[in-house]
């Protein structure tokens, strides 16, 4: 079964960087494609962005485009979400999940705030 572990959350000031990070367990990672959701207090779970396994385009959520950058590194089973220009908006718990097993990671979470 697959396992999905997100890291590297926390408190960051409005106009802050953090860098999100996805092991993803088992030889499957690299043929998959991988997406970053979040949900926010009060709010539904929202698709972020998501990657492709290998060709293929990125595709970001309006509200995160020109901030945020996803990327992967098969070989370490990982994916990544660095985040800049960090508002109180984007304020949410980060879930990494992969679409063609339906397998969510426990999420991280970010909070933005003075």
């Amino acid at each position: 079964q697959v396992q999905i572990a997100e890291s590297g959350g926390g408190l960051v000031q409005p106009g802050g960087s953090l860098r999100l990070s996805c092991l993803v367990s088992g030889s499957i990672f690299g043929i998959y494609s991988m997406s970053w959701y979040r949900q926010g207090p009060g709010k539904e779970r929202e698709l972020v962005a998501t990657i492709p396994s290998s060709r293929g385009a990125t595709v970001y959520a309006d509200s995160v485009k020109g901030r945020f950058t996803i990327s992967r590194d098969s070989a370490k089973n990982s994916a990544y979400l660095q985040m800049n220009s960090l508002t109180p908006e984007d304020t949410a718990v980060y879930y990494c999940y992969l679409p063609a097993l339906n397998s969510w990671g426990k999420g991280t979470q970010v909070t933005v705030s003075s």
